[in-house]
Parts: C-alpha cells; sequence; structure tokens
C-alpha cells in the first residue's frame, strides 16, 4: 500500500485505474476535454446532454477557483545544540531538510524528471499529451497503466496535504475526484507562471516523501545513503526517484529487491530522455541495492540522545515560554514543524564528565535502586554545563525513568529530597550578614532543647525543638562547626540570627522547595529539612563562588528560526543578593571544610588541588545524602538517594556498585562523584584562585580562635521534625582551630577499602 503522501506521477500504474473508475460516470473523455478547455481559457466546448452539462459546470467551478497557490512552510526538523554546536537531539513531526537545488546532485535531478515527467521542460504545467498517452494505455487492456500528473501538478496536491487543517482536509487533498483535480489543474497552470521550472523542481524534491519517515531528498539521502543530496550517485538517485511513486513498496531498507527492480524502470526512463547511456543504465541496473545502502535513522526527540534529561529540561522551556506561541498547542507545533535551532549552554565534555561519575559510583542497573543526580553550574552566567543522573530514559527496564531528579515537578522532576547540612550555610551568611564572628563561640551540647522559635509571618511560638549530636560536645566557632557538621552548633546560631532570616538567605539565592513552593522557615530549616534539587543547591552555591551575585539559571543561549531570525530566549539574569564580603567569607568558611587543616573535616577527601569549597548534607538514617561544592570556575550539587522514598528506603546497611556500606555519608558517595566530575570537568583550565573579601570590622577573623572543650563526633539531629546528620570524621584535636584561608595544601585522598559483599 502506498503512502498517503505520495503524489499521482507518470507510470503510477497500479493506482490509476481507481482514478479512473471515479470518472466512469462523466466519461472518460471528459477529463481530457476539461483539460483542454483549461488551456484555451475555459471555453466551451461542444458536448451535448449531461456530459456537455458536467463539463461546462467542471469549467465553471475551475474558473472559479483563486489562482494564487498559497504554500505554507514545510515542516522541518528542529535541533537542539550543545554549546559548541553539536547536535544533542533532533525534534520533528517530518523528518526534513530543505536544500536549495544547488544542493542536489544533478543526476539526482535528472532520475526525478526521467521517471515522473520526462516534458517537466516543456509543458505548461498541465500535459495534454501525457494525459492521452496515460489514458489511451490505460484503457488499451495491455495491463499496463500510467499516470498522467507532471511534477508541478504533484507538487500542488502535496501543498494541499501540508495546508490541511484537519484530519478531514487532508483526506480531501487525497481524494481521487474531478474537484481535486481540477484544483490541481488550476493551479498548475498559475503557478508556471511566476515560477521557474528549477524552482518548481526544487520545491517538489523538498516536499515530497521517499518513504522510512523520510521527507524531502536531503532526508532521504540521509535516511538512506548516511550522506548528502548533493553527493548522490546514479544508483542512489535512481533508487530515490523511484521510490516516490510508492515510498513503502519500494523502501529499500525494507523490500530490497522491489526497490532494485523499480530502479532499472527509472534507469531505463533516464536512458530513453537521453540523460544516460543504455550501456550504463544496464549496468547500473545490476548493482545489487545492499552494495550502497548505508541507512542511518535520525531519532526523534531528547530519548536517545546522550544528555536525555537535560535535553528534556530545555524542551520544556521552550513549551512553557509564551515567545514562541501563544498557546501550548502552537508551540509544540513550532518545535516540532519550525526547523528551529536551539543552542544550549550544555558543554559536551562537562557532561559526559558528570554521567561518567554517577554511573562510576552507582550503576544505572544497580539493584540497589539509588539514585545518584548531578548539576553543575557555570557561577558568573547562571549556565547550565551539565546535568545527568544514573539513569537511562524509559519507562522499562532496571531503574529506567522519565523524571529528571535534578529538577523541581514543573519541570518534569520531583519534589527532590532534603538537602541536609548543606543548607548550613545559609544560616552562616545570615549570621554574617548580621555582623557576627565566624570564631563566635557557641556551647554545642550534645543533646540540646532549643526554645524562642517563632512564625516568621505571624510571630506564633514554635514549639520546643530538641536536637542530637551522634556523639561529642563542646564549643564551636563557625570553621570548626561547619567543618565538623555539629547540629547543635548551627541550631545555637540560628537561634541568634533567626531562622527567617537564613530562609530569606535563601529565598534571594532562588531556592525553592521541589513543587515550586517557598522555603519552609522552620527552627529546623538549617538542618535541611526542605526537599529541594540538585539544580536549586547548585545555583544558590554558586551565588558564593560569584561574590553574592547571583545568575538565574538558564539553559539556553539562542534560538534561530528556519530563516535564520533570533526569537527571545529567557536571559540570566545576575543581580546582587548578598555583600560580596559576606557571601566571600560563607565561601572562606566552607573553603575550610574541604582544604582546611582540622584532621576530621567532613570534606577531606574531596580536595580538587585547587581552591574549593563545599558542604556535605546527611539526612537522619541516610534517607538522602548531599555534596554541594564550587570552585570559582564551577558549581555542582550531588544528591543521592532512593526515589521510591528515602526514609523507607535509607542508604545503610547496603551494597551500592559492588561496594557494602554500613551507612553512606556526604564524604562517602556524593562527595566521591562530585569530585570526579569536578576534576574531569575542569581538567587543563586555570587555576583561579577565590580571590576572596572577608568581613572585617564587627566580622572580623582577628580574634584568636576558640578552642573545643570536648572532641565532636558525627553530628545526628533529633525529633520532632525531620532530621539531619553530618558525615563521620575522625575526633579533631583540641588544638586551635585554624584562620580560614581561600585554600591551603590539598590533603591526600585515602584509599578506598576493600568492597564487602
Amino acid at each position: 500500500m502506498s503512502s498517503p503522501y505520495s503524489s499521482p506521477v507518470a507510470g503510477a500504474a497500479r493506482r490509476q485505474p481507481r482514478l479512473l473508475a471515479s470518472f466512469a460516470r462523466l466519461g472518460l473523455f471528459v477529463l481530457v476535454s476539461v483539460v483542454a478547455g483549461m488551456l484555451v481559457a475555459g471555453a466551451a466546448l461542444p458536448f451535448v446532454g449531461g456530459v456537455g452539462v458536467a463539463t461546462r459546470t467542471a469549467v465553471e467551478d475551475y474558473e472559479a477557483l483563486p489562482s494564487q497557490l498559497i504554500a505554507p512552510p514545510l515542516p522541518q526538523r528542529s535541533r537542539i545544540l550543545a554549546s559548541d554546536g553539536s547536535v544533542i537531539a533532533t525534534i520533528y513531526e517530518q523528518n526534513r531538510i530543505e536544500v536549495p537545488l544547488s544542493a542536489v546532485a544533478p543526476v539526482m535531478r535528472q532520475a526525478m524528471v526521467a521517471i515522473e515527467d520526462r516534458r517537466f521542460y516543456d509543458h505548461g504545467g498541465v500535459d495534454p499529451r501525457g494525459m492521452l498517452r496515460a489514458l489511451v494505455g490505460n484503457t488499451s487492456g495491455s495491463g499496463s497503466t500510467q499516470g498522467g500528473s507532471t511534477l508541478t501538478q504533484q507538487y500542488v496536491k502535496n501543498v494541499f496535504v501540508e495546508s490541511a487543517a484537519t484530519p478531514q482536509e487532508a483526506a480531501a487533498a487525497r481524494a481521487r475526484t474531478i474537484t481535486r483535480k481540477l484544483k490541481e489543474l488550476r493551479y498548475a497552470v498559475a503557478l508556471e507562471r511566476v515560477l521557474t521550472k528549477d524552482q518548481i523542481l526544487e520545491r517538489y524534491l523538498n516536499i515530497a516523501y521517499f518513504g522510512a519517515g523520510a521527507y524531502g531528498v536531503e532526508a532521504a539521502s540521509l535516511r538512506y545513503f548516511s550522506k548528502h543530496a548533493s553527493k548522490l550517485t546514479l544508483a542512489e538517485a535512481a533508487t530515490l526517484a523511484g521510490a516516490v511513486q510508492q515510498p513503502v513498496a519500494y523502501d529499500p531498507t525494507r523490500n530490497p529487491n522491489s526497490s532494485q527492480r523499480r530502479r532499472v524502470q527509472v534507469l531505463n526512463a533516464m536512458a530513453d530522455v537521453g540523460y544516460i547511456t543504455p550501456a550504463l543504465a544496464a549496468a547500473t541496473g545490476k548493482i545489487p541495492t545492499k552494495k550502497f545502502l548505508k541507512p542511518s535513522k535520525t531519532a526523534n526527540g531528547c530519548t536517545t540522545s546522550y544528555a536525555p534529561f537535560f535535553c528534556d529540561y530545555v524542551y520544556r522551556q521552550l513549551r512553557s515560554n509564551p515567545a514562541f506561541g501563544a498557546t501550548l498547542a502552537d508551540r509544540e507545533q513550532l518545535l516540532r514543524r519550525g526547523g528551529l535551532t536551539i543552542r544550549t549552554t550544555l558543554v559536551p565534555a562537562t557532561q559526559k564528565a558528570a554521567q561518567a561519575s554517577v554511573d562510576k559510583y552507582i550503576p544505572r542497573k544497580d539493584k540497589s535502586l539509588k539514585l545518584a543526580a548531578i548539576t553543575m553550574i557555570a557561577p558568573t552566567t547562571g549556565q547550565i554545563v551539565a546535568m545527568a543522573q544514573n539513569r537511562s530514559w524509559g519507562v522499562s527496564g532496571i531503574g529506567n525513568t522519565t523524571y529528571n531528579f535534578n529538577v523541581g515537578t514543573k519541570d518534569g522532576g520531583s519534589m527532590g529530597a532534603q538537602a541536609g547540612s548543606t543548607f548550613k550555610a545559609f544560616t552562616m551568611a545570615a549570621a554574617f550578614m548580621q555582623g557576627l564572628s565566624p570564631y563566635e563561640n557557641l556551647a554545642a551540647p550534645q543533646t540540646a532543647t532549643f526554645t524562642g522559635f517563632k512564625n516568621c509571618t505571624t510571630g506564633a511560638p514554635f514549639a520546643p525543638y530538641t536536637v542530637n549530636n551522634s556523639t561529642g560536645a563542646g564549643t564551636f566557632d563557625m570553621l570548626s562547626g561547619a567543618a565538623y557538621s555539629i547540629n547543635t552548633y548551627f541550631m545555637a546560631l540560628e537561634q541568634k540570627t533567626t531562622q527567617c532570616a537564613a530562609a530569606n538567605v535563601a529565598t534571594s539565592l532562588g531556592m525553592t522547595r521541589g513543587n515550586g513552593s517557598p522555603v519552609q522557615a522552620n527552627p529546623s530549616f538549617t538542618l535541611g529539612t526542605d526537599e529541594v534539587t540538585p539544580l536549586a543547591m547548585a545555583s544558590a552555591y554558586s551565588t558564593f563562588a560569584n561574590h553574592g551575585v547571583h545568575c538565574d539559571p538558564v539553559a539556553i543561549l539562542q534560538v534561530t528560526d528556519r530563516d535564520g531570525k533570533n526569537l527571545p530566549v529567557p536571559k540570566a539574569a545576575c543581580n546582587r543578593v548578598l555583600d560580596r564580603q559576606v557571601a566571600d567569607s560563607v565561601t572562606s568558611v566552607l573553603s575550610q571544610v574541604i582544604d582546611g587543616p582540622l584532621p576530621g573535616r567532613t570534606g577531606k577527601a574531596m580536595s580538587l588541588g585547587r581552591d574549593a569549597a563545599g558542604k556535605t548534607g546527611t539526612i537522619n538514617d541516610s534517607a538522602a545524602v548531599w555534596f554541594v561544592g564550587f570552585t570559582p570556575d564551577l558549581a555542582a550539587a550531588v544528591a543521592t538517594y532512593d526515589p521510591r522514598g528515602g526514609y523507607g528506603h535509607p542508604m545503610k546497611n547496603i551494597t551500592i556498585g559492588g561496594r557494602y556500606f554500613p551507612q553512606v555519608f556526604g564524604s562517602s558517595l556524593p562527595g566521591p562523584i562530585w569530585k570526579q566530575a569536578m576534576l574531569a570537568a575542569l581538567a587543563g583550565t586555570p587555576k583561579t584562585p577565590f580571590d576572596l573579601q572577608t568581613l572585617d570590622g564587627l566580622g572580623t577573623y582577628v580574634p584568636p580562635p576558640p578552642t573545643p572543650t570536648a572532641s565532636p563526633s558525627p553530628s545526628v539531629s533529633g525529633s520532632p521534625a525531620p532530621s539531619v546528620s553530618g558525615s563521620p570524621a575522625p575526633n579533631p584535636s583540641p588544638s586551635t582551630a585554624p584562620k580560614p584561608t581561600a585554600s591551603s595544601t590539598p590533603a591526600a585522598t585515602p584509599k578506598p577499602k576493600p568492597s564487602k559483599t
């Protein structure tokens, strides 16, 4: 069965009897007479009775039709590109690439004219001689049939199909009726008056369907032979020209033998016209199709992209932007038919590094079903340079998903996960804004109950809130409290600054919950009990790296239409939200988590050999475990948890990637993922220093640091709210805590212990 997009063509033997049947009641000679009448300005013809009336009516209908054919833009595929111009994905309703006639091999043009309309360059859009020949041949009883439509008529018919607004209109455009035929004739004649023959041939070659999902000669050439139409050989051109008549039957990938027989017909037609010699036609016709067939498929959509979840994020950004259409349907149509070129922020090497890192530490098909998701952002621009997770795109198979766990629900993601102690950075910033010193000593007992918290809106008091550290107690300052992630220290600090101030800082840094709602300013805020996403955390921490200037995350750099016109795209709005000294002071403290001299710091193993800062985050019972960190050039957030429910499926007593974990902490799994991705992404780049301008005056770093009264150990928060713990670390020595600096000598990465099963 032929494709519904195929056109009536010369030599269309199998379809012509059905066309003739529709004309039987009026008589076969009526159509010929009508055609002749068209060419003499609709003059009345000497028919009698009903036939004469029918002919005159047909001529009147013909003359009533508009004379100008309005051809809509052809559906073209859109491309999503990485920042370097390489293709991430292609999106289309019809796989088509429009090209000028000069980009089509001359032999392809000859093959199409020879088999479809050998008098193309001689007639005026309608070929009475060809139609008469077809009618005589089809009624001779020889068993062979011919078509009488010219290439111009075929182009017109395809325009009707593409212009159809409904399935009913499309069906009418294909229907074998006199009405449809008259419209073709009228517009074909008119078209020949305003376009050259080569212009018509170019349009036809771009609109025709060649089978296997390929529309237009360029897409067909790539589909069947993996080459551009300008490079087609004689055998390849004859194969494509032959496919147009019956795109399914003559599809060389599905029916190579039928395709070869049809190729012989095309080659013989080319020899008859004089384009090639009979000897060359015979020799080329004998070449087996498999000798030159090199099929390739152009995937449609993000599903097979090397960055499917980033691609989907971009697609959803475009679908939701009114700049690309008033309605969702309009935007969908533009994306799938508009031939857009969408250049994104993705850096291929960084994306591949991120993907390799999550896949290494939690393999995609790991039976634990634990998730690892990472988003990487350039702090000074807000550009998302990588977005990966240890999942393949799909609705079936172990771990496969269509959810992007790097983003929130409105962007095709999830609610996110509680981020734990990574939220302590916001409390630090609030403290610096209020003039508190990083060396301020605060008692941090193993268990403490905190009172005095009030609702930020109503002023109503919260109930007393009890928090635990797993072991250890003492007096800490901000540096040692951050290095060991001491919950009771940061609860005491939050008590002094209020959780409202810390939540305001987070909001100014672009933080929202995964469902899009504002962060909750509860007493447990500093312990990271809000469900958030890696994108939100990476974006927030990038503000510290950018000295207090927050750039909204962006994924799209430029969108151009088929004509090269730039369309509006969201810009990265960059605004100062923190004083530089406040932001730089947070960076200074967080840099000590990775590169400070305290021996038990939670981020010790994440040293990059260049300026870096970061924070671990571990929810109670390791329901979710994070690491968020940055250099001056790159910020990244890694979340690891079980998407089936962290508290129901905690990361404890579990084997992941062949390695047994009694309990997963920020330093034991998300931290190494972050480190490997960052090292690969920054390889070969200059080691940019932080260039910090920290607080002085009230927030000075001059006072000598305190000595802890007890050696702290891993911190764990307690009831009543969901609680958070810090990563385990050796007890620090009671020696004096260090004054913060931008960086220090990288610590040696400990060798991994043998896996347990």
